[in-house]
């Protein structure tokens, strides 16, 4: 369902989304462990990502500058929303914590 911050607002995990999808990160699912250890590289909740290519199930995202590389494991337990059209996300617009 379309909200209002230009995000479609079902939750899904990372790992399904497709190749040049834009995604919001809107909550990590696996412990103070992981959501440390990623939030220190900037993929916090409210991160806009561009997933720039799927091989099987591993993913490379961009945010900002910035390229990661992802298993689908970790993908599996990061939770986004879709962008809706361009909604005047840019690469530059994903530097923002």
């Amino acid at each position: 369902m379309p909200v209002a911050d230009g995000t479609d607002a079902t939750p899904f995990p990372l790992a399904m989304a497709q190749e040049g999808e834009r995604v919001r990160i809107s909550l990590l699912r696996g412990g103070k462990g992981l959501e440390m250890r990623l939030t220190s590289l900037g993929l916090n909740v409210g991160s806009d990502l561009l997933v720039s290519q799927r091989r099987g199930n591993n993913l490379v995202v961009i945010r900002g500058e910035t390229r990661f590389a992802l298993g689908a494991g970790m993908a599996q337990k990061i939770m986004v929303v879709r962008l809706r059209g361009d909604s005047g996300w840019s690469n530059n617009d994903a530097a923002d914590p």
